[in-house]
């Protein structure tokens, strides 16, 4: 059996090397000059074709490649599926196991090769044709095998890698990155994606949650409320006050109609003023009779943009629905635990 190499000692001296701030500088800017040199020198129609064919699709639009570019098709594919585009990564390995069944004579198989010459992909082409897909191939070497055989070809342009040898795959494979996700943006524009239909495709990150989440959805419901009559004494309810993670009261009628809100700010800046006095006031004399409300219909972002504005930010807002009947409460505290 083998093993592993011996540890280095920790207590004798290591040098420390440092990057030079001009190199690194250096690089970006070597960068961004082989990314403008695939800019300019792209093949607009080529491109318009590709782009055409993935729009005009009636079936799965699956994506293939091997290793670096592998890792492009996978994550370009997942691009697609976020916009509603039915679509696939279908290992070139895998598919010549079996997974190749999944395709049809109405999928489109785009093959992501920088040189063209994958030896794995070009051992799926013949399987894939015999299936009747649409073959389109995008590679970065002027000349290829993947060229010759497929129904469609994209050349995507690389000056070269930036790898000091011109080896490592870290150019080619952000063009690859770049000219996928732009066609996937141009394909969300053609197909008039709404934001709503965005959303419905991300409901448990942020963007979906803030263009789906209604005030009905994260607020607390009735039985959860820290209510009081406007004529119980403010000492009286100070377990309510505190009880219930409101950091409120809310002060209602017998038909539960909002009458007003006391807070626990308001509890401090009462016994400042009144001193002793305290224990004889009660909620009502007390309590803010014009607080703000919302609609429990109203989207949840809107309740916190209504939390923030002037003439200064709270933490809470009532719910009130459309008989001006308290039905929840909407907290600050409860909109972020909801990830908004």
């Amino acid at each position: 059996m083998g093993s592993l190499p011996p540890s280095s000692d920790p207590s004798l001296p290591t040098a420390k090397t440092l990057i030079d701030p001009n190199d690194l500088l250096d690089l970006f800017k070597s960068q961004q000059k082989y990314l403008n040199f695939f800019f300019q020198n792209l093949d607009l129609s080529q491109t318009l074709a590709f782009t055409q064919t993935l729009l005009n699709s009636k079936g799965t639009i699956f994506f293939s490649g091997v290793g670096k570019s592998g890792f492009v098709a996978r994550k370009i594919s997942q691009t697609l599926v976020s916009l509603g585009i039915r679509s696939g990564f279908l290992s070139p390995v895998d598919a010549l196991h079996g997974d190749i069944g999944i395709l049809s004579d109405s999928d489109v198989l785009v093959l992501l090769s920088k040189s063209g010459n994958t030896e794995e992909l070009l051992r799926l082409v013949p399987c894939a044709k015999a299936k009747g897909a649409f073959l389109i191939s995008v590679t970065s070497s002027e000349s290829n095998c993947l060229m010759g055989l497929c129904d469609l070809n994209v050349h995507l342009p690389l000056e070269r890698e930036l790898c000091p040898f011109d080896l490592a795959p870290v150019t080619s494979t952000a063009i690859q990155m770049v000219f996928g996700d732009t066609v996937a943006i141009a394909l969300m524009g053609a197909r008039n994606l709404t934001k709503d239909e965005y959303a419905a495709n991300h409901p448990a990150g942020r963007i979906g949650k803030s263009l789906i989440f209604k005030v009905k959805d994260v607020m607390k419901k009735q039985e959860e409320l820290p209510v009081c009559r406007e004529g119980d004494l403010i000492m009286d309810q100070l377990v309510e006050l505190t009880s219930k993670g409101c950091g409120c009261l809310l002060v209602i009628d017998d038909q539960y109609h909002l009458i007003g809100t006391f807070t626990d700010g308001d509890l401090r800046r009462t016994l400042k003023a009144s001193g002793e006095g305290i224990f004889k006031l009660t909620v009502g004399e007390m309590c803010n009779r014009n607080p703000r409300t919302i609609d429990p219909d109203a989207m949840a972002v809107e309740a916190m943009r209504k939390m923030e504005s002037p003439p200064f930010p709270v933490q809470f807002l009532p719910v009130i629905n459309q008989h001006d009947i308290l039905i929840g409460i909407v907290t600050l505290h409860g909109l972020v635990s909801a990830g908004l």
